[in-house]
């Protein structure tokens, strides 16, 4: 087990053989280390942190840390991260807040410079988030959304699968899958490039466009949308689609204030 002598390795801890422990590293508590995870220099991770194999760690990220929640009394709280994901440099993932409970993260997530995820986050699959991209705690990520440098998210939101969220986007409503985001909240248009890079054929596409230019081509009633969305076209993507919206408690991302506002934005 490569453990540099300058690290620091609380005796709670439990490391893998096969991991890799840097320079400078401080690992504080009950965390558990993985097969073939590489903490790099300066890290530290601490608290019931459990990370699986193959994830990367860079210099100056904290995993594990007390929630930055008022709320938060000294419980018992953890974060469990999966396999293969990468933590840049002084990226901040916090455990959760309240007693038993855990922030997760998924597996083959990239999680760049300065990034933050809050308490009790949940990551999916294949996120990205750029740098300065910030979570509020309880946030939902799907599957493959990107969230990109210094995009903020407010707490309870839910991300949408294969969502992009432009540069200096923000949001307090939930995001819808497949959608390009900018501005507070504003639907732009559907994430074709995404949808092609993730496999989806031409048939899935056009499914998805007819039922964004419905429900998002400009602000109207949602419920008439989506009953027209249900009339008019139906594949499992779009249900998706749909059943995210009819779970959202905080609202959904609407479009833009005129029809043909922006509507380049659909064919990036």
């Amino acid at each position: 087990m490569p453990i540099h002598p300058t690290a620091v390795v609380d005796r709670a801890a439990e490391i893998h053989p096969s991991a890799d422990i840097g320079p400078h590293v401080v690992i504080d508590g009950p965390v558990r280390i993985g097969a073939r995870t590489r903490v790099l220099a300066g890290a530290y991770l601490t608290g019931r942190t459990l990370l699986g194999a193959d994830n990367v760690v860079h210099p100056g990220a904290v995993l594990g840390h007390e929630p930055q929640d008022l709320a938060y009394r000294g419980a018992e709280t953890g974060l469990r991260i999966g396999d293969r994901n990468v933590f840049r440099e002084h990226a901040e993932v916090h455990r959760g807040t309240q007693p038993g409970t855990w922030t997760e993260i998924g597996d083959d997530n990239y999680l760049m410079s300065q990034a933050h995820v809050g308490h009790n986050c949940k990551l999916g699959n294949g996120v990205i988030m750029a740098t300065g991209a910030t979570l509020g705690g309880h946030v939902a990520v799907e599957d493959q959304a990107f969230i990109s440098g210094n995009c903020v998210v407010h707490q309870h939101c839910r991300i949408g699968r294969l969502v992009i969220m432009r540069g200096l986007s923000r949001a307090s409503r939930d995001l819808p899958p497949f959608a390009i985001i900018d501005g507070t909240h504003t639907v732009r248009g559907l994430n074709r490039v995404g949808l092609r890079r993730a496999g989806f054929d031409r048939e899935r596409v056009r499914a998805l466009a007819t039922a964004f230019r419905i429900l998002f081509h400009a602000r109207t009633n949602l419920s008439a949308a989506i009953a027209r969305v249900e009339a008019e076209v139906r594949s499992p993507d779009v249900d998706h689609l749909l059943a995210f919206i009819r779970g959202s408690r905080r609202g959904v991302a609407f479009g833009p204030p005129r029809a043909g506002a922006d509507d380049a934005a659909d064919d990036e």
